[in-house]
């Protein structure tokens, strides 16, 4: 399985960007060139016009997506041949509301034709899912990554880990994507991330939000096995006028000491 043999390797960098962002149709080019460069797991944003997750800079590449014309339809059209060229795992992430007005189970369907591995939608509940959707998701292969807070309870994470297929989406901060800061972890996060590695989850961790830099992905890998970016990710391509190297330099400069 991709997604497995991916979190085997260790040190595994997640870059997450919104389809159809900047322009409608650069979504193939940013993830071939997101390979290119190292990337290890992309996350695909599924534009919503209500992200009551996401920071402003994620918002607005939403809006402007949207503007652009990018829909769930569309962004299957732009995937239906990416298995060719596309080896590493791929997740759609976004929210449950387009996903049932576009009908579940023919959203499992399109998503496994197309290869993607699995869906991260942050607003799914895990009693929903266990009830509902769980026997779909198993049925169409599709893995299903739920998301911990530092308000999660215990009991709360060891369902979530429970349900979870892949990896545990381990938020660094309560609050909304997008927050920087020149210290990468408070005292208060690091306990936080202590606590969740010491339950002995079976799934891989990874650690988002607040992740820019490489210096915040290197203090991410002591407590997990991998992190996402993606604000600054989409802040960097935003007025990109060559997306192929400007990724490279971006991805390059997370990993180059990790790797070194």
């Amino acid at each position: 399985m991709r997604i497995q043999k991916t979190f085997e390797k260790g040190n595994v960098l997640t870059i997450y960007f919104t389809a159809g962002y900047p322009k409608l149709e650069d979504t193939m080019p940013i993830l071939i060139a997101l390979q290119e460069a190292g990337t290890d797991i992309v996350e695909i944003g599924m534009p919503f016009s209500d992200p009551i997750a996401d920071g402003e800079t994620i918002q607005e590449s939403s809006k402007i997506a949207l503007e652009n014309g990018m829909h769930i339809e569309k962004l299957f059209t732009q995937l239906k041949n990416m298995r060719p060229q596309i080896h590493i795992p791929v997740f759609l992430m976004g929210y449950l509301n387009p996903v049932m007005q576009f009908g579940i189970e023919n959203f499992l369907a399109q998503a496994q034709a197309c290869g993607v591995d699995g869906l991260i939608l942050p607003d799914l509940p895990l009693d929903i899912y266990e009830q509902d959707f769980r026997e779909l998701f198993e049925k169409y292969n599709m893995a299903n990554v739920f998301l911990i807070s530092p308000l999660t309870s215990e009991q709360r994470i060891k369902k979530a880990d429970s349900l979870s297929s892949g990896f545990l989406y381990v938020l660094s901060d309560s609050a909304t994507t997008g927050k920087t800061s020149d210290q990468s972890f408070s005292k208060k996060q690091v306990e936080y991330f202590e606590r969740v590695r010491a339950l002995n989850l079976k799934n891989p961790l990874q650690i988002g939000f607040g992740i820019s830099q490489r210096k915040d992905f290197e203090a991410a890998l002591q407590y997990a096995e991998g992190a996402i970016i993606g604000s600054a990710f989409i802040r960097h391509i935003a007025k990109s006028q060559n997306l192929s190297v400007d990724i490279q330099t971006f991805v390059q400069k997370i990993k180059q000491t990790v790797l070194s």
